[in-house]
This record gives C-alpha cells, sequence and structure tokens, in this order.
C-alpha cells in the first residue's frame, strides 16, 4: 500500500469557449478519511440555506470514489442552477476523479481511505443564459478537475517554482503595481 495521503491541495482554472462564462476554477482538498481532509468533509455533510452540497457521481448508484463532495463556492439562487451543479458539472467532476485513479494520479489501493472537497465556481449569470453551452461547462469543469487534482497529487506548484515566479507572474483580477484588474 502506498504512504498515507493526509493533506493535499490544488486548484485549476480552465477558460471557457469564447462568450460562454463556463470558466471553472476549481479549488480541491485530497487526503486520508481518518485525518484532517476526513474531518473537513464530515463536517461539510449539513447543508446550509443557498449552498447544496452534494456527492460527485457518475449516475444513479454510481458514486465515484475516492468519495467526492461538491461545495459551490457562490450562493445558489435557483433552481437553474442546481441543474447546472447537479448536471454537467457534477458529471464532469465525477468523470475527472475517476479518470484520474483509472490513470494512476490517484493511487487505486488508496481510494476507498480517501475523500476530496471539491470548491467549484458556477458564474451566477450560466444559470439565466438560454444559450448556454453545456457540453462546454462539462469540458472546462472536466479538465480543470483533472488538472487540479493533478497538481494536488504532484505537490504544484512547487515552493521552488513559486518563489522563481514572485516577481515575474502576477494575479489575472489585480495587478499590484498598477492597482487594475488583468481581464
Amino acid at each position: 500500500m502506498s504512504d498515507t495521503i493526509w493533506f493535499r491541495t490544488g486548484e485549476a482554472t480552465v477558460f471557457s469557449s469564447d462568450g460562454q462564462g463556463t470558466d471553472a476554477m476549481p479549488e480541491i482538498l485530497i487526503g486520508s478519511v481518518k485525518g484532517p481532509a476526513g474531518n473537513a468533509f464530515a463536517n461539510l455533510m449539513g447543508q446550509t440555506a443557498g449552498h447544496t452540497r452534494m456527492f460527485a457521481i457518475r449516475a444513479c448508484n454510481q458514486q465515484v470514489k475516492p468519495a467526492t463532495i461538491m461545495v459551490p463556492k457562490v450562493t445558489i439562487k435557483s433552481t437553474e442552477y442546481v441543474n447546472l451543479f447537479g448536471g454537467p458539472v457534477q458529471s464532469a467532476v465525477a468523470d475527472a476523479v475517476l479518470d484520474s485513479v483509472i490513470e494512476g494520479v490517484i493511487p487505486a489501493d488508496q481510494a476507498n481511505d480517501l475523500c476530496i472537497i471539491a470548491m467549484l465556481w458556477i458564474a451566477p449569470e450560466c444559470a439565466t443564459n438560454p444559450d448556454l453551452d453545456r457540453k462546454d461547462l462539462y469540458r472546462t469543469n472536466y479538465e480543470a478537475m483533472k488538472l487540479a487534482i493533478s497538481r494536488a497529487m504532484s505537490n504544484s506548484p512547487s515552493i521552488d517554482e513559486l518563489i522563481a515566479n514572485r516577481h515575474k507572474i502576477v494575479h489575472e483580477m489585480y495587478d499590484p503595481e498598477t492597482g487594475e484588474s488583468q481581464w
């Protein structure tokens, strides 16, 4: 059996097709169900108004392993939003988790002993967009979740990379030199 994975974090951003607003930005925690990640996972099992949490499932009766709980980053205010969160986004996250096990990124021999907390973003305007490309919403969330898992499992970026890029890379939504958004 592999070494115990106690607490690994990862994040990724995958941008949408032009004009869709279906960018995906998961922030995840992966760790043993017997450690702090498992404790946090269990504490998220309750519901709070506007923040529906759900397991990542591929289909009814097909919950993925490691157990993955999806937590919205924004307040859910409509059935349309719930349908996106529990439809293409849930499907994408579940597929990304399972594919990460199949590809060996997550050790299969630990699949029942790990859990994943995935904080997920869906732009609120997606819920009211009649022309929303649900396939693109699936694509961005699938790609971003796989990348976030890969980064968590490989401890990426490394501290050396972060230090080397400290003055080369700025946050896309705020440049401390200019005080402006990069978008």
